[in-house]
């Protein structure tokens, strides 16, 4: 798939060639992208699923983002 390029206004104010939408048009054909727990075996699998996920949302950054020293 070729590039498509807009001109923009740069902050400024020259004229700057960025990338334009890189997706392809249309639905995703997919009809299980959301159902998470079906592609998980067993009970176990999704309990490891979901205190992982907690962690990511609850925590307080993730990995490396966290600072060493606090401010």
């Amino acid at each position: 798939m070729p590039y498509r390029y807009e001109e923009k206004c740069g902050p400024e104010g020259e004229k700057v060639k960025v990338l334009a939408e890189t997706y392809e048009p249309g639905k995703p054909d997919d009809k299980d992208a959301g159902a998470w727990r079906q592609k998980l075996a067993s009970r176990a699998e999704e309990l490891r699923y979901l205190k992982s996920a907690e962690r990511y949302w609850y925590g307080e950054a993730f990995g490396s983002e966290k600072r060493k020293k606090p401010a």
